[in-house]
């Protein structure tokens, strides 16, 4: 199974590493051959030797994603291998050859990768929690509903004053939320004669509609 995502051309990891497969097994003890193979291939990755990057991937990916993988599970471990190999080729001068091993570096920085994203789902949660509870809880505004019946009635009211074939695109249209077209087809018309009996009849209820508001206001 490969950890790392085929990624854009345009992606800072290079292309020779991307969908390389996790080793099946964990590198062997460290050995004075290790240590001096470690410091060549940092010695080429730091030259922009992508292919010297690849290999160390294949002798340490098992390792980082080992780590993650118990400390954070299978998708998130994934995201922390391809993290930490990344930084390795971005800043391959953060690896101080001696203070530690390439393998026990690559090692801390998985365990911190890790903890990183833990905190980061814990803060998220927290943030969650904050949110759902100061969630004000809304009531119902009786006016506003009212109103919106009022208004609802008044509309329908409107409608039935209107001309049969009007009425009933206009039914379709807004009231069962048909489009164009399946007005046309719903009363058997060309779609232009829907769009038409459409305008016409918004136009009347619009009209209608202004006549009583001056009339409520008068």
């Amino acid at each position: 199974m490969s950890i790392v995502d085929v990624q854009p051309d345009t992606s800072p990891i290079p292309r020779l590493l991307l969908a390389r497969p996790v080793r099946e097994i964990y590198p062997h003890a460290v050995s004075d051959a290790s240590v001096i193979w470690e410091e060549g291939m940092m010695a080429r990755v730091s030259a922009g030797d992508d292919r010297a990057l690849a290999a160390i991937y294949d002798q340490y990916s098992a390792l980082v994603y080992g780590i993650a993988h118990r400390l954070i599970g299978v998708s998130a471990a994934n995201d922390v291998t391809q993290q930490v190999f990344l930084r390795l080729w971005e800043r391959p001068e953060s690896f101080d050859p001696h203070r530690a091993t390439l393998r026990t570096f690559l090692a801390v920085m998985a365990r911190r990768r890790s903890i990183d994203t833990l905190r980061g789902r814990l803060r998220s949660e927290r943030r969650d929690e904050q949110v759902a509870r100061q969630a004000p809880v809304s009531t119902p505004d009786v006016d506003e509903a009212a109103m919106a019946m009022i208004a609802s009635e008044r509309v329908r009211a409107a409608v039935a004053t209107l001309p049969p074939e009007q009425r009933r695109a206009i039914e379709l249209a807004y009231f069962e939320g048909l489009t164009f077209r399946e007005v046309a087809s719903a009363t058997g018309v060309a779609e232009g004669t829907a769009k038409s009996r459409l305008r016409l009849g918004l136009g009347r209820l619009a009209a209608h509609l202004h006549d009583d508001d001056t009339a409520d206001r008068s």
